[in-house]
């Protein structure tokens, strides 16, 4: 006899559950052309590069940058398969493959330019399995995937594989496969309104990050539903766009996009606060480490300390409440006290959308800041890096810190912004070296390549300690032959496992249809 709508939902959480206990593998150790360089190049000039329409952005010491590809469409989520092309999610198109020319360094040039996937509902994510064979992305709605083939380049049958997500709001479904846990699939759902009441009920799906076990779907071959049928990793998340898993503890962070046009106490404050996130959710091996609630729509980031009323005790990174909080009995106290704060906060506004770890180390993460539409004095509009313990897995500096995140490409102006500008967006190593990072401009449909020509100075050392903020918040070397880095207006103070699969496992058993 068929199981229940609720059985079913308990049947797949116990199957997500045992992949958990069972199959993590631990902590482990037509294009204008030009015969000169733009000023992001490196020192040997490529016989022939691209040349932006703008003002070029600006790479930092130890990086060089050039734009290798134009004429996409919103290009967003990338990534690499097995063949080295480059797999690019185009808004209002589907999912592009490109092969490249590559003569070295940034010296790259589009080979060839194929669509592999038409749908127009494609916007954001993607996704390869490990073995290359399969392709994922979403829509605001539903997950797909596709069984491909990396030699003849074709895609077939395509799959539902989870459904009912709000389709309002923010559009982005980000995913994230497990390479601590093949089988499992990560995917963030954001906010259907600005502030919205339907997140504060763990049950809307909403603001949520869920784990899904694709190794299950073999059995029960109907789609999940996102709300019920998901492993919550983390909720009161307003729009986590960037989601990682560090490549050596397995941890798990995303970067959050936090809330726009707030008051607090009749003043308004949008201009600098709230602070948009970095939030640390666990590790997959280890249920009480995740499932958190990270304060959406109650509680909020403080970036700029200076610029709120009543602030007390409050430092950069503490929750506090704002006039549109939903629940008006919680107080600054009681954000500190129920709810998960971040673990590092950047300058409002600037729109975090992805987060790449350095693959083999882990000892750098890399954020791709979209830019500003909500504050007076633009803000974002870079990639930056984070500086990350290899051995623990967490962010060297402290959750309170300003100067967290160093800029490695910049916009020297960002009075031209958005408009006239690189706006990054996705995030993507080349998986020949770790010295290239791809970057998507999506509002000028482009890909930038950013190479690694010197290592990346150590954080400890009295490189780092001559950082500081300017006076727009930026962080960048303060002696005069760094000069040449420009403005930076970017950041700154402008139960064990067990015993819960046990509970699911007898639930099932004794046909308990209450759900988790």
């Amino acid at each position: 006899m068929a199981l229940s709508n609720n059985m079913r939902h308990l049947a797949k959480q116990a199957a997500t559950a045992a992949l958990l206990l069972s199959g993590y593998s631990g902590i482990a150790a037509a294009q204008n052309t030009t015969s000169q360089p733009t000023a992001t190049s490196s020192s040997t000039a490529c016989a022939s590069i691209l040349t932006p329409s703008y003002s070029p952005p600006v790479a930092a010491e130890g990086w060089s940058a050039q734009l290798i590809a134009t004429g996409l469409s919103n290009p967003r989520g990338m990534v690499f398969d097995s063949k080295g092309a480059l797999l690019v999610v185009e808004s209002r198109v589907g999912i592009t493959r490109l092969t490249f020319n590559d003569s070295g360094g940034t010296c790259l040039s589009v080979a060839s330019k194929e669509t592999i996937v038409s749908d127009l509902g494609l916007n954001h994510a993607i996704e390869l399995s490990d073995d290359g064979r399969t392709l994922y992305a979403s829509t605001s709605e539903s997950v797909y995937s596709w069984p491909y083939d990396p030699d003849r380049t074709t895609v077939e049958n395509r799959r539902t594989l989870v459904h009912n997500m709000n389709p309002g709001g923010h559009p982005t479904r980000t995913l994230l496969l497990s390479r601590k846990v093949p089988g499992l699939l990560l995917i963030s759902q954001g906010s259907a309104e600005n502030i919205d009441p339907l997140a504060a009920d763990r049950s809307s799906g909403l603001s949520q990050i869920r784990a899904f076990n694709l190794t299950n779907m073999t059995d029960d071959p109907q789609p999940y539903n996102y709300a019920s049928d998901g492993l919550l990793i983390g909720w009161g998340l307003r729009n986590s766009v960037g989601v990682a898993e560090h490549p050596v503890t397995g941890g798990i962070f995303s970067v959050e996009n936090s809330a726009d046009e707030i008051h607090r106490r009749g003043q308004d404050i949008h201009e600098d606060n709230p602070g948009e996130e970095l939030n640390f959710h666990g590790y997959l091996n280890d249920s009480s480490s995740f499932g958190g609630n990270y304060g959406y729509p109650n509680c909020f980031a403080l970036w700029n300390t200076s610029d709120i009323p009543e602030r007390g005790n409050l430092t950069v990174g503490s929750q506090f409440v704002i006039d549109d909080s939903v629940n008006e009995a919680i107080t600054d106290e009681t954000c500190a006290r129920d709810y998960t704060p971040p673990r590092l906060t950047f300058r409002a506004h600037m729109a975090p959308l992805d987060i790449k770890f350095l693959p083999s180390s882990g000892s750098r993460a890399f954020i791709s800041f979209h830019g500003s539409w909500n504050r007076d004095q633009p803000a974002g509009y870079r990639v930056s890096s984070v500086f990350f313990s290899e051995s623990t897995g967490q962010p060297t500096e402290p959750p309170d810190s300003i100067t967290a995140a160093v800029d490695v490409l910049y916009n020297p102006d960002l009075s031209v912004c958005p408009r006239g500008c690189l706006r990054p967006a996705g995030l993507a190593f080349d998986p020949a070296t770790e010295e290239r990072l791809f970057v998507s401009s999506d509002a000028t449909g482009e890909i930038w390549v950013l190479r690694q020509t010197s290592p990346a100075p150590d954080p400890t050392s009295t490189w780092s300690a001559s950082l500081s903020t300017d006076a727009n918040g930026g962080r960048g070397p303060t002696s005069s032959a760094a000069a040449g880095l420009g403005s930076r207006s970017g950041f700154g103070t402008d139960g064990g496992m067990m015993g819960w699969l046990t509970t699911i496992m007898v639930a099932v058993g004794c046909v308990f249809v209450a759900m988790i």
